[in-house]
């Protein structure tokens, strides 16, 4: 992405695309039926990136128009962004996710995440919240993510067309 930010390695990083984790039913919306982020797991979001910028570097132009939801067994939710082949997540605490304005939810974050293709690899700490709606509802969601560190800042924002999503394992 063109941006160079000191992280150490974390195993928890690297296993987030491998492992499987569970969200607590009582952190998932009532309704529809399925729920998300939902059971542990990868889902595939299409639709379109709006914005994705790390601290000055605006990483736009080159965003998938893709976005990873990954739960895993612990209840850490993690949003996957991607641009010019590298990720940047934002994590936090699935337990943590709290009802939101406009039928939305909110999950505060307690990370940053970074890695090349499907290995993530650097992790940084921060505050902020993803305010997120329910792609099963059928209709258009929009994904925002923001997050402060001591040093730097993250954003993203992904809007899907309202179409199925892709489960994976």
């Amino acid at each position: 992405m063109g941006f160079k930010i000191e992280m150490k390695l974390s195993a928890l990083a690297a296993a987030i695309f491998s492992t499987a984790f569970a969200l607590p039913a009582s952190a998932a919306p009532a309704a529809p039926a399925e729920t998300f982020p939902g059971a542990p797991g990868v889902i595939t979001l299409s639709g379109k990136c709006a914005k994705l910028v790390v601290a000055k570097f605006d990483a736009t132009k080159g965003c998938k128009n893709e976005l990873a939801s990954v739960t895993l067994a612990n209840g850490t939710v993690t949003f996957i962004f991607t641009s010019d082949g590298k990720a940047l997540g934002f994590q936090g605490d699935g337990s943590g996710i709290k009802p939101a304005s406009n039928g939305n939810a909110r999950l505060p974050l307690s990370l940053v995440t970074t890695g090349v293709g499907n290995k993530m690899t650097g992790e940084v700490k921060v505050a902020g919240f993803c305010t997120f709606g329910n792609p099963y509802s059928g209709k258009p969601i929009a994904i925002e993510c923001t997050a402060e560190s001591k040093d730097s800042s993250f954003t993203g924002s992904f809007r899907t067309g309202g179409q199925l999503v892709k489960k994976g394992k």
